[in-house]
């Protein structure tokens, strides 16, 4: 287009033409997407905060809050029981596994039975064939189902930890009914087993490891009588009007426990314990056992007292029976040197 401006004697003059104006289409929702993405570029103008200013919930540079107590965490971080685990033939090996109801037991001690809940999301015949049962033969069915779990964790009001799992199970009957019924209670069971897993050793994911490193040393391998987790003591669960562990706000500051030894361990300190125990001599693992369990009152049905490490009192104690008895092991090798 042109543009006509009028000169000094009224008449009008014809300037050049000026560029036409681009019309201004609105943003795409691709160009939303990828908006927080890029980086360098200007925050938009409706939120200049929002870019720089970080939430008053969540401080920068601080984990999320857990709803789990110390105890909890400690016995989530704690080796799983050998005597908690089963073995079963599979193709030319043995498998290892935790029974469901041990898994079950485990989620109400350490939990609680208002803690957790699960529900059976899909479930799926996937194939019925008859087949010969048995060394007679007989004719019977072969069924197998697929299911998938859904295990949600409520920890002190926050908002509840939701875990999946899937499995299968196969049922072998004469009578096709009591196929279906085994196949159906083995795959949701296994499903369940495969979410609660994903929380920690006591559900068996220390078994996914081949060395077994987060297994308890105790010797057999599901040989003995397997404890059941009615005679283990519940896990401590915080108070619901108590705010979570590392949940501290400009308007709640921190305030230290009034005994040290009170303060709960991390979660690396708790498991480089573990690991540390682990390490030791059998005679010397079974003293300091003894003696733990003496000084901090574990009561004897308590198979195991990993679950118990779990505040500075017990980090101090542990590292000063080590030191005193290798001070007693080292005069004894300087005595029968000098000998």
């Amino acid at each position: 287009m042109t543009v006509a401006a009028p000169s000094a004697n009224g008449a009008s003059t014809t300037s050049r033409s000026a560029a036409p104006r681009p019309a201004q289409r609105p943003t795409s929702a691709l160009e939303l997407i990828r908006t927080p993405d890029r980086s360098g570029e200007a925050p938009p103008p409706t939120a200049p905060e929002s870019a720089s200013t970080p939430s008053p919930t969540t401080p920068v540079g601080q984990a999320q809050p857990s709803g789990f107590s110390h105890e909890q965490l400690a016995a989530l971080a704690a080796p799983l029981d050998r005597a908690n685990v089963r073995q079963r033939e599979q193709g030319r090996g043995k498998v290892a596994y935790v029974e469901g109801w041990v898994a079950i037991a485990e989620a109400n001690r350490i939990f609680g039975f208002d803690g957790w809940q699960r529900q059976t999301i899909a479930m799926r015949c996937v194939n019925q064939a008859e087949r010969p049962i048995g060394r007679d033969q007989k004719p019977g069915w072969g069924v197998t189902y697929t299911a998938r779990v859904r295990v949600t964790v409520t920890a002190r009001g926050l908002p509840p930890l939701i875990r999946e799992g899937s499995g299968a199970g196969h049922g072998i009957d004469v009578d096709l009914g009591q196929a279906h019924e085994s196949a159906l209670k083995e795959a949701e069971t296994d499903a369940m087993k495969r979410a609660l897993m994903t929380f920690g050793n006591p559900f068996g994911l220390a078994l996914y490891d081949k060395q077994q490193r987060q297994v308890s040393s105790a010797p057999g391998q599901g040989e003995g009588p397997q404890r059941s987790a009615e005679q283990r003591p519940p896990v401590s669960r915080p108070a619901p009007s108590t705010p979570p562990a590392s949940a501290v706000t400009p308007s709640q500051p921190a305030t230290a426990p009034e005994d040290p030894g009170l303060a709960a361990l991390n979660p690396e300190t708790i498991q480089h314990l573990h690991g540390t125990l682990r390490a030791l001599p059998r005679p010397l693992l079974e003293s300091l056992t003894r003696a733990f369990r003496k000084r901090f009152q574990v009561p004897e049905a308590a198979g195991t007292i990993a679950d118990r490490i779990s505040q500075k009192c017990h980090h101090d104690w542990i590292e000063a029976f080590l030191v005193s008895h290798q001070d007693v092991r080292s005069a004894k090798q300087h005595q029968g040197g000098g000998a």
